[in-house]
């Protein structure tokens, strides 16, 4: 299996960014204990952790963004591969003691993700597939925004062994492909819109998407899509937080 198994929001504004995501999705900020590294956990209102936030150092590149770890065996066997298949290494390979291996790299279409092999295989709850069960907090979606998604699908299906798994039509982008990792859905491949943004979109699961859309304009991010009716029933929507790193939520309508 090889869904993710951590994100991490990299911000220009630590402080901020914790005070807007406990305030829109509820999530418990901890320290994390790393000596000398101000790297936070968010956790859900039951304490499953499902992700980190760490400040960008002063003076880099891009802009704050939403990460997603996906695992692997061996990193540095696996940077090789992927670098011979077009990807990039943004990140050269580090071990961190008590956590593991891991890499920043970017598929060749230059979408950036980490790598990592855990020193303790673990099973992770930072994804809960959408519509298993109760998922308040987690994340429920992954999606890939991509210029060229023939070529993303074939990547994460040879490095990843994902699969396509239906889809639903969506005119001039094409289709909406589904990405299964073996039995579970983790989410869907979707060519760029005009004006849009490729990379990887995380959506997290709200028990109340209008309640929650509130929120996140009361808290300072912006609603840049939705809340918009998806198959099953609920809802979803694209927002932008303070800082600007993109992210959606998905949750019913009360």
């Amino acid at each position: 299996m090889a869904n993710f198994i951590w994100y991490e929001l990299l911000t220009d504004d630590a402080a901020a960014a914790q005070a807007f995501y406990a305030g829109v999705i509820g999530w418990q900020v901890g320290d994390s204990g790393i000596a000398d590294l101000d790297y936070r956990i968010f956790a859900t209102t039951e304490g499953e952790a499902i992700g980190g936030l760490m400040q960008r150092p002063p003076g880099a590149a891009g802009k704050p963004v939403w990460l997603g770890y996906l695992p692997v065996v061996d990193v540095d066997e696996s940077l090789a591969t992927i670098v011979e298949d077009g990807g990039s290494v943004l990140m050269p390979a580090w071990t961190m003691a008590g956590v593991g291996r891991m890499a920043l790299v970017a598929d060749p279409l230059g979408a950036p993700f980490y790598i990592m092999a855990a020193e303790e295989e673990r099973p992770s709850r930072a994804f809960v597939e959408h519509g298993t069960g109760p998922a308040t907090g987690h994340v429920v979606w992954n999606e890939r925004i991509a210029s060229d998604p023939d070529r993303a699908l074939a990547f994460f299906q040879r490095h990843f062994g994902w699969a396509h798994r239906g889809g639903m039509p969506m005119g001039e982008l094409g289709e909406y492909r589904f990405l299964a990792d073996g039995p579970v859905v983790l989410g869907a491949l979707m060519g760029c819109p005009p004006g849009g943004v490729p990379g990887w979109h995380f959506y997290f699961a709200v028990d109340d998407i209008d309640a929650a859309a509130a929120r996140v304009t009361e808290h300072g991010g912006t609603i840049a899509l939705g809340p918009m009716e998806i198959p099953g029933g609920d809802y979803s929507l694209s927002a932008l937080d303070p800082q600007g790193a993109r992210f959606g939520l998905v949750g019913p309508r009360r």
